[in-house]
């Protein structure tokens, strides 16, 4: 078995992998990541670990010494210039996230065509892979919940609290939920153009928010539950 992690600003996502399917899949929050410890304690034999980590140096520490003590040396990824079916032409290569450099490597394994590959977190990001498999550019944003949780901080009268989307809302918590998604389908939806007129182009959503977004977005879309996972599994098989 093998085990790939995608380490975000929030939380540590986990995968493992037979080399043919998903066997198992979860999370941990960073704030307790002492519990991972029981989840390694109950995988049983793991063979390898890869992971993205884009939580910092720190964080990777506290990983690296849970997994070593279950005999796993942490293997952590940089984005390259080419490779897994995806040429990266951001202007400074190394600079682009290594879980976008995964999660465009998983969206390139399970589509062969044109794609806008978004990422729902605490940051949402869309990426522009194009129907040869380079990487154009993309653009990151606040996630759906921190645009939220800003307006409640730096205004005195928008508290942060449940709303629904309307279509004309008339409530200020609905005004707010609605704003905040309007906006983030309006990136996205803006982002799809640029491979909308590619053969078999699709949005592939994926992240925390996906559920709140996919339902409203009006582009050819398709769920995928972890595409840096994905792309992990896709480089240990390729390796």
């Amino acid at each position: 078995m093998d085990l790939l992690l995608d380490v975000g600003n929030t939380r540590l996502k986990w995968g493992l992998h037979d080399g043919t399917r998903w066997c198992g899949q979860g999370a941990v929050l960073l704030s307790a990541l002492d519990d991972f410890a029981d989840v390694l304690a109950g995988l049983g034999p793991v063979r390898r670990m890869l992971g993205a980590n884009v939580a910092g140096a720190k964080v990777g520490g506290h990983l690296g010494a849970l997994l070593g003590r279950v005999g796993l040396t942490a293997q952590w990824i940089s984005p390259l210039e080419e490779g897994f079916g995806v040429r990266n032409a951001y202007l400074e290569p190394s600079r682009l996230g290594a879980d976008r450099w995964a999660a465009l490597v998983g969206a390139r394994a399970i589509h062969p065509a044109a794609a806008l590959v978004v990422t729902s977190g605490t940051a949402t990001t869309a990426d522009v892979l194009d129907g040869q498999g380079v990487f154009q550019g993309g653009v990151i944003l606040p996630g759906l919940d921190l645009m939220r949780l800003s307006l409640a901080r730096d205004t005195a009268q928008l508290p942060y609290t449940d709303g629904r989307f309307q279509r004309t809302p008339r409530r200020t918590a609905d005004a707010i939920q609605t704003g905040c998604l309007h906006a983030q389908l309006g990136a996205i939806e803006r982002m799809f153009r640029l491979v909308a007129t590619e053969p078999g182009s699709l949005c592939l959503l994926n992240g925390g928010a996906a559920a709140s977004l996919a339902p409203l977005l009006e582009c050819p879309l398709r769920e995928v539950d972890n595409l840096v996972l994905e792309g992990l599994a896709r480089m240990l098989a390729s390796g």
